[in-house]
């Protein structure tokens, strides 16, 4: 019996050693992804039991002679905890699925983008994806390296698959910049595979657009890693290369044509089905009925994402002081997305121009928004030595200076006229957002036709138009107004053409 007990004693004394060195290997392979022998990635299936069995090294154990310092010991418990092993099962799903369909292979040097933790990394290696490396902007060495996605740390064409989780565009504040870098790093015929939040139609062509360099291969709708995002649409595309150069995609990238109409229509179609209706119906009482209408006013950002876009533009045509609609209704009302806007103020009175030299963000231009080039007679409807008011009506009209005659009800004046289309072409593209406010006195039955037929029409997401008609007189019931000598159903076929063009434009007071 004593013989029994001291052979059982002589085992268990035996068997400690092995189990500290089964903990050792166990621990390095799942918190570094090193082998003790090679010191190269070796991961493999078996690992997965590893992980499930929730091994926990104590704080004890001495790793190649020094003991684990405080961030190896916060990582050993990260990469044990439940969220970490069920991201990882997460992403080896759908890597497995990639790989059965020609998208990733075992021999496919492989990047993620802005991986925090490197569980999609680790879920790379673990398939067998063994040359895979992660970037974020703090390293969590051997899986992830310091960098960040508007600048990926790696040469051209150095990747064969790029991955970026859900997310990872979608809250950055440079998606272009991630998209371009992308592509810079992506090997030709190499495949990128980005899974995003939203699911309309319209931020599905910003992302489009974004990724102008590549193919989109497929897209579909899969369901998410948790509660927070229960659906995501992942995104595969191919970069394209013809003769050395980078092509340009599939055609469902949107341009602008000469003739103004874009050649995708039906995202932008189905925004102006969302959009409030028309009053088709000339009010009786305009000044309380287009006011009302604000308030039934659905904006594009309400409706869609717009964090696909490279850059976020308002322009304020008709501006008049910073407080008339900048201050007072864009900056604190429309609904941004917690996006930033760069903004133009397009005002020719220079009785306001002071008041912009102070506001920052703002770009004044002190010109008037015309259909080309030239010197305009500016007419500004206000009596000598009277009190310039905010949010008054009546601004100035502008007429070409050799067709200046007749008489003026106001103080006259010449000012700088610019080719307003052109202008936009040259200043936005359409991968930015623009917004737009028209208020012109009239000119708009000049502009919105030169938008239309140049196709800038095209660059511009959402309008904000107050179109100037001989409405009914609030001071004077039964009389029109005699300053504009459009009627409203001019006005209506102005707001109609427009939605008919795609652009979501919205009757504005």
């Amino acid at each position: 019996m004593r013989r029994f007990f001291s052979l059982r004693n002589l085992v268990r004394a035996l068997l400690i050693p092995v189990f500290l060195l089964v903990a050792h290997f166990s621990y390095v392979v799942i918190t570094t992804g090193e082998s003790c022998i090679t010191g190269n990635f070796c991961f493999s299936p078996k690992i997965s039991k590893y992980r499930a069995s929730g091994l926990h090294p104590r704080a004890s154990v001495i790793i190649d002679g020094t003991a684990p310092t405080a961030e190896e010991l916060l990582r050993r418990d990260l990469y044990t905890s439940k969220d970490w092993i069920k991201a990882v099962q997460f992403y080896s799903s759908i890597f497995q699925d990639l790989i059965s369909v020609g998208f990733l292979s075992h021999k496919s040097k492989s990047l993620c983008v802005e991986t925090s933790n490197g569980q999609d990394v680790f879920s790379l290696k673990q398939i067998g994806v063994s040359d895979s490396i992660g970037i974020f902007k703090k390293t969590a060495k051997p899986l992830v390296v310091k960098g960040e996605g508007h600048k990926i740390p790696f040469d051209d064409n150095t990747f064969d698959f790029i991955f970026l989780g859900v997310g990872r565009l979608d809250q950055s504040s440079r998606p272009a910049d991630f998209a371009r870098e992308i592509a810079r790093t992506l090997k030709p015929e190499g495949f990128a595979v980005v899974q995003i939040r939203a699911k309309d139609t319209y931020s599905f062509h910003s992302f489009i657009d974004l990724f102008n360099c590549c193919k989109i291969v497929t897209s579909q709708d899969i369901d998410g890693l948790d509660s927070k995002t229960p659906f995501l649409r992942q995104i595969v595309l191919t970069k394209e290369s013809v003769d050395g150069i980078i092509g340009h995609g599939d055609a469902l990238t949107h341009h602008s044509k000469s003739d103004g109409k874009c050649s995708v229509l039906g995202f932008k179609e189905e925004l102006v089905r969302k959009a409030e209706p028309l009053i088709l119906e000339e009010p009786l009482k305009p000044w309380i009925t287009l006011k009302r209408n604000i308030q039934k006013i659905k904006y594009l950002p309400s409706m869609a994402d717009i964090s696909f876009k490279q850059r976020y533009v308002y322009v304020d045509v008709g501006a008049r002081s910073y407080g008339s609609s900048i201050g007072s209704w864009f900056k604190k009302q429309y609904p941004k997305q917690n996006k930033t806007f760069e903004v133009y103020a397009i005002e020719a009175d220079k009785i306001f121009h002071e008041q912009y030299s102070s506001k920052k963000g703002v770009k004044l231009l002190p010109y008037a928004a015309w259909v080309r080039n030239e010197t305009l007679t500016f007419e500004i409807n206000r009596n000598p030595g009277q009190k310039v008011q905010d949010k008054g009506r009546g601004m100035g009209r502008i007429r070409p200076a050799v067709a200046s005659t007749g008489t003026f009800v106001g103080d006259v004046d010449e000012i700088q006229g610019f080719d307003f289309a052109d202008w936009l072409k040259n200043t936005v593209t359409e991968k930015d957002f623009v917004v737009m406010k028209m208020d012109v006195e009239g000119t708009e039955f000049d502009l919105i036709p030169r938008l239309l037929e140049t196709g800038a029409i095209c660059l511009i997401d959402e309008i904000f138009l107050e179109c100037h008609y001989n409405r009914w007189q609030r001071c004077c019931p039964g009389e029109r107004s005699a300053k504009y000598q459009k009627t409203y159903a001019q006005c209506l076929h102005l707001f109609s053409s427009l939605r008919r063009s795609g652009v979501l434009v919205h009757q504005w007071w």
